[in-house]
C-alpha cells in the first residue's frame, strides 16, 4: 500500500494542533487581560495547556522531581508535556518535531514557499552546516548542566516557587507582545532564513530538538531501506528536510531524522523504504499516526487524571503578581 497519504495526514495533524494552540494562546491572552484589569475579575479559567510553551519549566520540574523534590505544582502541565514529548521521541523518534511542534510547522511552510518561488532551497557547505548544527547541542548542554545537574534540589525548589517563575507564561507572552528591536531583528532574520534554508531554527538553534534527537537514537523505530528493492533513484535523499543521505543507508539512525515520512512517501518503489521496528517489522503509516496522537494526547490525559495538570497558583495570587 502506498504511503503517499502520509504527507497530507501529517500536514493536517500539524495544522489541527496549530489551530488548537492558537485558540490556547488567545484564551490565555484573554485570561491575562481580565486578571490584569483593575478589578482582577475573570470569567474564564487559565488554560493549563499553555505551559506546553515552557519547556525550561518542564526541565526544572523534572530535575527537581528526579532529585527527590515534589512534583512542580506551579507549572505541572509543563512537566507533563516535557515528559510526554520525551516518551514520544523515545518510542517514535522525533515525530513531535514534524507532527506537532507549531514552530516546525511554520518553518516547513516557509521553506516550501521559498522553494515554490525559487525552485530550490539553499544548502550550506558541509563544514559550515556541521559547525552551525553544533550550536543547538551547546545550548542543550548549557541548559541541562546548569538546571538538571548543577542546581541543587533546594535551589530548584526555590526557583520554582519564586514569583518570577510563577508568571513565566505571562513573561513569555509579553516578550512577543512587547518585543525589543533587537529581539525583533533576530526573529526577522530567522524568519527570512526559513524561506531560503530548510528549518534553520530547528536545525541549528533548538536545544529541545537536540535533546529529542539524542533520545531518539534509542528508539526501536527507524527508516529502513530494502537494498534488493531500491533502484538508487535518489528521491528519498532529495526530499529529506534534514538532508540525510537515505539512499546510501540500510537504516537511518541519525538524530536529525524527524520521522516526517517524506522519504517513504516519495519512494517510487513502495517496498524499498519503510518505518520499521528493530529493522524487521514495517509499521503502516496510519498506525504510526495513531501512535503519535495516542501517546501525546494520552500523556496529557494521564497528567490530568493523576492530578498533575492544574497549577496551584490561585486567582488571587495571579492578581497580586500581575499588579506588582
Amino acid at each position: 500500500m502506498s504511503a503517499r497519504y502520509m504527507q497530507p495526514l501529517r500536514i493536517l495533524t500539524q495544522f489541527i494542533f496549530f489551530g488548537f494552540l492558537l485558540w490556547l494562546c488567545f484564551s490565555f491572552y484573554t485570561f491575562v487581560q481580565m486578571v490584569s484589569s483593575p478589578t482582577g475579575a475573570t470569567t474564564i479559567a487559565r488554560p493549563d495547556g499553555i505551559e506546553g510553551f515552557l519547556p525550561i519549566s518542564g526541565l526544572l520540574g523534572t530535575a527537581s522531581w528526579v532529585k527527590g523534590g515534589e512534583f512542580n505544582s506551579i507549572h505541572p502541565a509543563a512537566v507533563i508535556v516535557f515528559l510526554t514529548v520525551i516518551a514520544v521521541s523515545l518510542l517514535l523518534r522525533r515525530s513531535f518535531c514534524s507532527w506537532i511542534c507549531p514552530v516546525a510547522a511554520l518553518s516547513e511552510c516557509a521553506w516550501k514557499a521559498g522553494y515554490k518561488v525559487t525552485r530550490r532551497n539553499v544548502r550550506l557547505p558541509v563544514k559550515l552546516d556541521v559547525a552551525l548544527r553544533s550550536l543547538k547541542y551547546v545550548l542543550m548542554v548549557f541548559f541541562i548542566y546548569f538546571i538538571a545537574i548543577a542546581m541543587t534540589n533546594d535551589a530548584l525548589l526555590q526557583f520554582i516557587q519564586s514569583d518570577y517563575h510563577k508568571i513565566a507564561d505571562v513573561r513569555l507572552m509579553n516578550f512577543f507582545l512587547h518585543m525589543s528591536p533587537f529581539a525583533f531583528g533576530i526573529i526577522l532574520i530567522i524568519v527570512l532564513c526559513s524561506f531560503v534554508l530548510r528549518n534553520p531554527l530547528c536545525r541549528y538553534l533548538c536545544p529541545y530538538g537536540a535533546l529529542l534527537g539524542l533520545i531518539a537514537l534509542f528508539s526501536p523505530l527507524r527508516i529502513t531501506r530494502n537494498a534488493d528493492h531500491c533502484v538508487s533513484c535518489g528521491a528519498c535523499s532529495q526530499v529529506c528536510p534534514t538532508y540525510i543521505d537515505v539512499m546510501h543507508k540500510t537504516s537511518v539512525a541519525s538524530p536529525e531524522c524527524i520521522a516526517c515520512w517524506r522519504c517513504v512517501s516519495h519512494c517510487r518503489f513502495n517496498n524499498a523504504l519503510s518505518m520499521s521496528v528493530f529493522k524487521r517489522f514495517a509499521v503502516p503509516g496510519f498506525v504510526f499516526a495513531i501512535l503519535v496522537l495516542t501517546l501525546f494526547i494520552g500523556g496529557t490525559v494521564i497528567g490530568k487524571l493523576s492530578g498533575h495538570w492544574h497549577s496551584s497558583i490561585s486567582l488571587e495570587e495571579y492578581v497580586r503578581l500581575l499588579h506588582k
